[in-house]
């Protein structure tokens, strides 16, 4: 392996961790491993702490690569909780507010959830990465500032209702770049004459790379520990 040169890793973020936090994990770990102070190491797409799942993490020369990645088609298998919403749509920030679910079946969540599949217009979390005035819009809202974002144009090529048992539902989604889980359960919640937030999240896949394509924190780890180093 020649990670100055360039090698393309693929990871399953665990929870908690930051996506930032991953990346620092490996290149700190490639560099003792290698005795390069200064190697490159970036990702492609990035998770909230509070998700699992596929990252695609490039080193050296292969950083280059990032972009084609971050282009990929993403899957996910996300778990909404309908009925309650929180200020971040996940399970970042306690709930807020509670709506009826009474009215909700089966078939309209099926039906509703087809409204989404296409080009649609989604405003991004406030709780996100998204830059207002050279700011993350993240750190506004943590501040308690008010975050106004403008919609993206975005593209849903699949969604699927893995489970129904109320107020929990289970779906798969296969979308574009720029696609906020969080933001969807929303939209979702709203489009019911209720509420949503995300209270599990994992990317299944990204292009063609899925989950079983990657390692876990600790098998990298041993894998680093056996795997021999190309001189650069």
């Amino acid at each position: 392996m020649n990670f100055k040169e360039g090698e393309i890793l693929y990871f399953d973020k665990p929870y908690g961790w930051t996506s930032f936090n991953l990346v620092s994990r490996v290149r700190n770990s490639l560099s003792r491993k290698t005795g390069e102070k200064k190697l490159k190491v970036g990702h492609a797409g990035t998770l909230d702490p509070l998700a699992t799942g596929v990252m695609i993490v490039c080193t050296g020369r292969a950083t280059k690569q990032i972009e084609e990645f971050q282009y990929g088609v993403k899957e996910y298998i996300a778990t909404l909780q309908l009925g309650a919403t929180t200020p971040s749509y996940d399970l970042e920030k306690p709930i807020d507010a509670t709506y009826p679910t009474e009215h909700i079946t089966e078939a309209m969540v099926r039906e509703t959830l087809q409204r989404f599949v296409g080009r649609i217009e989604q405003v991004p979390p406030a709780f996100s990465a998204c830059k207002i005035a050279g700011k993350r819009a993240y750190e506004l809202a943590r501040k308690g500032k008010e975050v106004n974002l403008k919609p993206k144009t975005l593209i849903i090529d699949h969604i699927e209702l893995l489970a129904y048992d109320l107020p929990i539902i289970r779906i798969k989604v296969v979308c574009s770049k720029g696609t906020y889980i969080r933001a969807l359960a929303r939209d979702i919640g709203e489009s019911l004459n209720s509420g949503a937030h995300l209270i599990e999240l994992q990317r299944t896949r990204i292009g063609a790379v899925t989950l079983d394509d990657c390692r876990s924190l600790d098998e990298f780890t041993q894998w680093l520990d056996a795997v021999e180093i190309a001189n650069n």
